[in-house]
């Protein structure tokens, strides 16, 4: 425990300052001095990112009667720290980490940098950056990584083109998509060691067929056993990261809950019991 006297406005009475790290957190809880009107009373103590480890930090804080939590956004270190304080019912702010640089020269510890994410939460010297509320970080999970499926299927195809280029087959001149209906049967057939430019252009469908003449100068080239391997190994992959429209409907729709407030449920085994939800 350190008594310091405060330079600066204090908005906030009661405030705490965490430094996040991957195996551990420091907190600087800042709350008046009883003893000494004007004077802070600084205390810090350290925790492990264990989710009981983090209860009883959001304990202590209780007991401290703080009411507002400053974080700095470190990679994604901050994200377990701050949805269970937030679900504790704390003010959390994540603040940017080019706002709360300290001044240059001065000694570096998780312990300083604590007290000064504090320092400067309880003087409102930075503002606290926009965090979405559950329903839309959820929801915010599953579009990205879905467009990270995407995106991925997209290189695959761009590979499998590419493997296509290199054996002398240039349906990608003929057809708007190597992929699509026609050219998945003539890519299953080739795999199959079907080599006939007759036969794979008759697999052709819809308005792919009029287009028999191209696809059969298109077709003919030098498929080899090591194009079928690797045009099997992308097919499958392809096959793999195929969006399931609706699967991820009833998922995203399932997760969309803006009216409601549906807290996680954590779980410790005697360091906190589950939050109730808020009335």
């Amino acid at each position: 425990m350190k008594v310091v006297r405060s330079l600066m406005q204090v908005f906030v009475e009661r405030i705490a300052g965490i430094d996040i790290g991957k195996a551990e957190v420091t907190c600087c809880v800042r709350i008046p001095d009883p003893g000494r009107a004007g004077r802070r009373k600084q205390t810090i103590r350290t925790y492990t990112t264990m989710t009981a480890q983090l209860w009883r930090l959001a304990d202590w804080l209780t007991e401290q009667q703080d009411t507002r939590v400053v974080m700095e956004g470190t990679s994604d270190y901050w994200k377990p720290v701050f949805y269970l304080l937030e679900a504790a019912g704390f003010e959390v702010w994540l603040v940017n980490a080019h706002q709360v640089k300290g001044v240059p020269g001065r000694r570096k510890t998780d312990a300083i940098d604590a007290a000064w994410l504090a320092q400067i939460g309880e003087c409102e010297l930075v503002s606290p950056s926009f965090v979405p509320p559950p329903p839309i970080r959820r929801l915010r999970d599953l579009t990205r990584y879905r467009t990270v499926l995407v995106r991925e299927h997209t290189r695959e195809v761009q590979r499998l083109e590419k493997l296509w280029e290199d054996a002398g087959i240039k349906l990608s001149v003929v057809a708007s998509s190597i992929v699509g209906v026609s050219g998945r049967a003539m890519l299953s057939a080739l795999v199959a060691g079907q080599r006939d430019p007759l036969v794979l252009a008759d697999l052709a469908k819809g308005k792919l067929k009029r287009k028999r003449a191209d696809l059969i100068e298109a077709l003919t080239g030098r498929f080899e056993e090591h194009h079928a391997f690797l045009c099997q190994q992308m097919l499958t992959h392809l096959d793999q990261l195929e969006p399931r429209p609706p699967r991820w409907k009833s998922v995203s729709t399932s997760n969309w809950n803006p009216t409601g407030r549906n807290w996680p449920n954590w779980t410790a085994s005697t360091a906190s019991p589950t939050p109730p939800p808020p009335a």
